[in-house]
């Protein structure tokens, strides 16, 4: 999901891309369009290898899998979606795209990739077809194509943060043997943002800064398995850990607001945007406390 979300092109309304055609350009349109091709044919066969070939092809079934992971890996869904529709969006006014086709083509990109996969678990006797993650893919997108059609522009940005956990170490095969690994496997060293920029609702001209925005997050922590922790694995007992929800208030920075000439710095900041800054944060939990961060990531 994040070399996904690394992508992330798309600049608000007034530098959108670098280069971006004022009409269509039917070169550029193609390159996109055989790009985007290239990329889904090689991801799709990579998750075949990585995730499907070991597993028994079935019917097409639905698997309700709404009660794992305290939902954290829908917000991961939709996160996905929604940075996939950026990337779209972001190529398609680069080739002289309008605004509403681009933003719709772009939507449906995201909308439509993540579907394929729901279709190739709905194949798998692994897992199935999640009506849970369809309709996160779903709200991913949505929240793209309903603020560039409102606002054109992104005022609330969906970004994720990571920290290495303790219980990755109990169950490594379920949550991930290294550090790349449970940045994607690890849900309870995640945590999902919508981080809002507060410049973009005043009058303007304002000297409020740009790039400072305001955020909330989500997280979950004490989950050794998807729905319930197991007491031990292959014999060996497991500390028991009690499972809870997290809620955070925290400042962040929209790094593609930042002014500089540089287009190596532009750049770097266009990648990077889908992060949540570490900052001072408060959290609370389900277990009825609050906690203050100094830093939290």
């Amino acid at each position: 999901m994040l070399s996904i979300c690394t992508n992330n092109l798309a600049q608000r309304k007034e530098t959108i891309i670098a280069g971006q055609a004022d009409s269509l350009h039917k070169g550029r349109l193609a390159g996109v369009l055989a790009v985007q091709g290239g990329l889904y044919l090689a991801s799709i066969t990579g998750l075949y290898f990585a995730w499907y070939k070991d597993y028994p092809q079935s019917s097409f079934h639905f698997f309700n899998d709404n009660n794992e992971w305290q939902q954290v890996d829908k917000c991961g869904h939709a996160i996905t979606s929604y940075y996939i529709s950026r990337v779209g969006y972001a190529s398609y006014r680069w080739a002289g795209v309008d605004e509403k086709k681009a933003t719709w083509f772009g939507g449906l990109l995201g909308f439509g990739y993540l579907l394929n996969i729901e279709i190739l678990d709905g194949f798998s006797s692994q897992w199935g077809f999640s009506w849970g993650d369809f309709t996160a893919n779903t709200l991913g997108s949505a929240i793209f194509v309903s603020q560039q059609l409102i606002w054109n522009e992104q005022k609330f940005v969906l970004k994720y943060s990571y920290h290495p956990t303790n219980y990755a170490q109990y169950r490594p095969q379920q949550l991930g043997p290294n550090f790349i690994q449970r940045t994607f496997k690890d849900y309870n060293g995640h945590s999902y943002w919508i981080s809002g920029n507060i410049y973009s609702f005043l009058h303007h001209p304002s000297k409020f800064p740009k790039w400072l925005n305001v955020a909330v997050g989500y997280g979950a922590e004490g989950m050794l398995g998807a729905e319930v922790n197991p007491e031990s694995i292959n014999g060996i007992p497991l500390p028991h850990y009690d499972r809870y929800r997290k809620f955070f208030l925290s400042v962040d920075v929209d790094l593609t607001r930042i002014p500089t000439k540089s287009k190596t710095l532009k750049a770097l900041f266009t990648i990077l945007g889908f992060i949540k800054i570490p900052a001072p944060a408060l959290e609370y939990n389900t277990q009825g406390n609050f906690i203050f961060h100094p830093f939290y990531f």
